[in-house]
């Protein structure tokens, strides 16, 4: 089951409201979030001022804001995604002093293109294993984002056979590159084995998306690059877009894509595939004395071309079977946000239960490889995986992506601090929270938060639990000011953990 909840009632079926309905509720969070001044609230609605244009704007809703209205000539007006586009739009020239032209595109982009996932969506089949469905059921995307949805502009021809929230699945492209330019590091042995390499070449698959980027006519035609077919078994794209998982060989493969999505070019670049041995050992040996049954998906190694470093690399992840409690169920915990069929937030009965059994799984192991071994996991929705037993309660936590993983020999421990609190609070809990507490209205999820991280002896749990403000990621300014994708800026949000 979709959740629809940020769709106004009168929408029925139109997929082109459906569209403005999901593609306004990331940029409204965004522009309430960073540059709107709260007003007041009614039973119905928040009402906010737009300082730069000194506009009235007001919202249905808290967790996903609806029906924008601005206040003009005595009356208040309704105004769709194209309008909240040129609103913000003219809000943050006049909120920075700085014109930006690519990032209103790209909100129109993602606008359209939730619109097509729509289309798609109502045509297509679900696939039967729930943890599938949960990394295809994102929707919305990113809740803080003003863009999550852009697909770099491209037809929609070019990028809707692979995309996740269509249930996309297809077959890998094998190409065979010429030995004297393979570069790889780590264990890449599970790609020898997705076909057969002709004498003097080795084996590397590719994205299809990502071979109609990129320019390799040369490359083939020199002989330094060969078309071997395509894999006899298909992969699915998870939330991730660019990483796919083959549940045949239970393996997960991670591509370069040349397209914008969210705050960055989705490269595997250079300078982070270089770090890659070190900073995955790292978080390899501290996911190994962790207590618990938590576990880390390893990025085990790398292949690419010498000619094409950053365009043709492909990452080898840790499957999931190897690490799975027996019997429980691997979820994305952004899919529990966004909601899917079988969902275990739709059928507990004790959501009380399920929310302590949930932040006793995920957080511990987060906080302790920071505590004990200076790592600090990128623990938000898209990065957790969490198993439930065959009762949909939480069981284990699985997490990933050492390509946003920092260690402490490397940065501040107040920066990586900083980092956990926004990954794991704000980004992560804080949203499974909301999304619990509206569908069992009553429910106050903090209480319980506060007393599973009191459990934990690091000297910055007693200001995490006072401090009247968490860091919020400023991802609308952010875009809008043209800063580097990992350049992280933060401004204060309400701490709900504070007593």
């Amino acid at each position: 089951m979709d959740r629809v909840v940020l769709i106004p009632p009168h929408a029925g079926a139109d997929a082109a409201v459906r569209a403005d309905a999901y593609a306004s509720a990331p940029l409204l969070n965004c522009l309430l979030r960073e540059v709107a001044e709260p007003l007041g609230q009614s039973a119905a609605r928040r009402t906010y001022r737009l300082p730069g244009v000194d506009r009235l704007l007001r919202v249905r809703g808290e967790r996903r804001p609806a029906e924008p209205e601005v206040y003009a000539a005595g009356h208040w007006h309704h105004i769709g995604h194209t309008e909240l586009v040129k609103l913000v739009s003219e809000e943050l020239r006049r909120h920075t002093g700085l014109s930006n032209h690519e990032l209103p595109a790209e909100m129109i982009d993602s606008r359209d293109a939730v619109a097509a996932l729509l289309t798609a969506r109502a045509r297509a089949t679900a696939p039967e294993d729930p943890y599938l469905r949960s990394e295809q059921s994102l929707i919305t995307g990113h809740p803080y984002h003003p863009a999550p949805k852009a697909r770099g502009g491209g037809p929609v021809a070019g990028w809707l056979p692979y995309a996740p929230e269509a249930h996309a699945r297809f077959p890998l492209v094998l190409l065979g590159v010429r030995e004297d330019t393979v570069v790889e590091e780590g264990d890449t042995s599970a790609l020898d084995a997705l076909g057969e390499a002709p004498p003097g070449y080795r084996l590397l698959p590719a994205h299809p998306w990502q071979l109609g980027l990129v320019d390799l006519k040369e490359a083939f035609a020199d002989g330094r690059l060969v078309r071997l077919g395509t894999t006899d078994f298909d992969a699915w794209p998870t939330a991730a877009i660019r990483t796919l998982y083959a549940p045949g060989r239970d393996l997960f493969l991670k591509f370069s894509l040349d397209v914008r999505i969210t705050n960055d070019i989705r490269r595997l670049w250079r300078h982070d595939l270089l770090k890659l041995r070190r900073t995955d050992t790292a978080v390899r040996s501290a996911f190994a004395a962790v207590p618990g049954p938590a576990a880390w998906l390893s990025d085990r190694g790398y292949r690419t071309a010498d000619f094409a470093f950053e365009e043709l690399a492909v990452l080898v992840r840790d499957g999931l079977h190897g690490h799975l409690l027996p019997g429980a169920t691997p979820l994305l915990a952004a899919g529990l946000v966004e909601g899917f069929d079988g969902s275990p937030l739709d059928r507990t009965a004790d959501p009380a239960g399920w929310w302590e059994a949930y932040l006793k799984t995920v957080v511990p192991p987060a906080l302790t490889a920071f505590a004990d071994h200076g790592v600090v996991v990128e623990a938000h929705l898209q990065n957790t995986l969490v198993a439930v037993d065959a009762d949909g309660l939480p069981v284990q936590a699985l997490f990933r992506d050492a390509e946003g993983v920092k260690l402490l020999a490397e940065v501040s421990r107040e920066a990586g601090w900083e980092r956990l609190v926004y990954c794991l609070v704000v980004n992560h809990l804080a949203e499974i929270a909301a999304a619990l507490a509206e569908r069992r209205p009553g429910l106050d999820p903090w209480p319980a938060a506060r007393r599973e991280l009191s459990r934990h002896d690091l000297p910055e749990i007693a200001a995490l639990l006072t401090s009247p403000t968490l860091p919020g990621k400023t991802n609308l300014l952010l875009r809008w000011t043209g800063a580097d994708g990992a350049d992280a800026r933060y401004l204060p949000l309400p701490n709900p953990l504070a007593s």
